[in-house]
């Protein structure tokens, strides 16, 4: 079985309106909420074994308050150019591409490539928006990484900040 966990970033900062999107910081908000959502997502017996995240400043961001709760070494991110703003489709690429030795992934990434793909991985729920600092859970009955668009999923569950932990 691999566990795939689709992370939106935090909430990021619109304080300076010149600066280039990749480069946005999180806002304060942002900052309380990832943690937040880390320490949720423990208290699921969820811990992810790798880390790949958007390489954009608030995804980066996010991944590293993420892994500090988590007791994951930041350096060990794996930090992929294609999650950056990047289409569902995009997300299979990078996923076919994981070590087998791991079976809990965390991708870190960004709207609306992470809500689309989150529907296309289950008919079981409709997501309208991932929203920021939203966490998105599945399960394939698979070994193998490269088999996980064919394997079977089980949709494992859905939470962000406003849900109060409830989905």
């Amino acid at each position: 079985m691999k566990t795939l966990l689709l992370v939106r970033h935090a909430k990021s900062s619109w304080n300076d309106p010149e600066m280039d999107d990749f480069d946005r910081p999180l806002n304060k908000r942002g900052k309380l909420n990832a943690p937040e959502m880390a320490t949720r997502l423990l208290s699921r017996g969820v811990v992810p074994e790798l880390i790949i995240s958007s390489p954009a400043k608030r995804a980066r961001a996010t991944a590293r308050i993420m892994a500090k709760e988590w007791k994951y070494p930041k350096e060990a991110i794996l930090l992929e150019e294609e999650l950056y703003l990047c289409y569902a489709s995009t997300f299979l690429k990078v996923i076919t591409k994981i070590d087998d030795d791991f079976n809990a992934v965390a991708i870190f990434a960004h709207n609306p490539g992470i809500t689309d793909f989150a529907n296309y991985l289950t008919e079981e729920i409709r997501i309208d928006n991932v929203p920021t600092t939203g966490i998105f859970g599945i399960e394939a009955n698979t070994e193998h990484w490269e088999e996980f668009d064919r394997a079977k999923k089980r949709f494992l569950f859905f939470d962000y900040p406003k849900s109060e932990g409830l989905v």
